[in-house]
């Protein structure tokens, strides 16, 4: 008997967006571990992101890995459908989606100009409305010559979706839109064979963060019943394993990876 230790996603063709970002690093590195063949995304705004992208590829590359980078900046009029299109192209064919590009200001309520309200709505919910509805008409035709692959998305929210930090009304309701997005994606895609999930995390540990957060950081930890952050590991775990074939059963659901945060009493 052959003992699996963790997901098997070899063959899975993945697209993951927002690539260069400690996040979506982790997702990469979770789905790279797991057998999948990659194409990941990045803006490519800056020396620093290309640098960082750069890097990543070769990592994985070295460990075995078979990963394409797409660059594209969804803000753009139609860069969402393209990026798909390249990404199909890159992978031969496309059966998961990690929505995980996204902006995050801080804005107080009062200052929030409806400029940036649009933006971050429009990045985090629109672009992710039309990546998915591009990825779910590729993997409906491939499904009619592979109708045995399983064919998935995922969207990263928030658990700020049910639960707002100060200064992010824009993000909070960007990411409570997404969990309403997948739950009716699910719905909607379930006939084509197509699971629509998100996985939310809780605060995502990254350097600097206590030093420009002490008090945040100091707060979470203290309330947090698993008493530490979320790591970007933690979340591509959970992204691993709503792509499993062990997840074949789930969709139209929200997947908390915040250390028992929302379990919290709020007296």
């Amino acid at each position: 008997m052959t003992i699996q230790t963790g997901p098997n996603l070899a063959g899975q063709r993945v697209l993951i967006t927002g690539a260069s970002g400690g996040v979506g690093g982790g997702i990469a590195r979770a789905f790279a571990a797991a057998g999948a063949r990659l194409a990941l995304h990045y803006r490519g705004a800056s020396q620093s992101s290309n640098d960082t992208m750069g890097a990543l590829m070769r990592e994985l590359r070295d460990a075995g890995a078979e990963v394409e980078l797409v660059r594209a900046d969804l803000t753009d009029p139609g860069a969402a459908r393209a990026l798909i299109a390249a990404a199909t192209a890159a992978l031969g064919g496309l059966d998961g989606l990690v929505n995980n590009a996204g902006v995050q200001p801080v804005t107080p309520l009062a200052e929030t100009a409806r400029s940036e309200w649009d933006e971050v709505l429009d990045t985090n919910l629109g672009a992710v409305f039309e990546l998915s509805q591009a990825a779910a008409a590729v993997m409906a035709n491939d499904r009619e010559r592979h109708a045995a692959r399983d064919r998935w998305i995922t969207h990263i929210a928030s658990i700020e979706a049910s639960r707002p930090s100060p200064a992010h009304a824009h993000y909070a309701a960007a990411k409570a839109g997404l969990v309403m997005h997948a739950r009716a994606a699910a719905l909607e895609l379930g006939p084509s064979g197509i699971r629509v999930n998100t996985v939310s995390p809780g605060l995502v540990d990254r350097p600097g963060l206590a030093q420009d957060w002490p008090a945040g950081v100091e707060s979470w930890l203290s309330h947090a019943p698993l008493g530490r952050l979320a790591t970007p590991a933690d979340i591509g775990g959970a992204c691993v394993l709503l792509a499993s074939p062990g997840a074949s059963f789930i969709t139209g659901q929200d997947l908390a990876v915040d250390g028992g945060m929302l379990a919290t009493p709020g007296w």
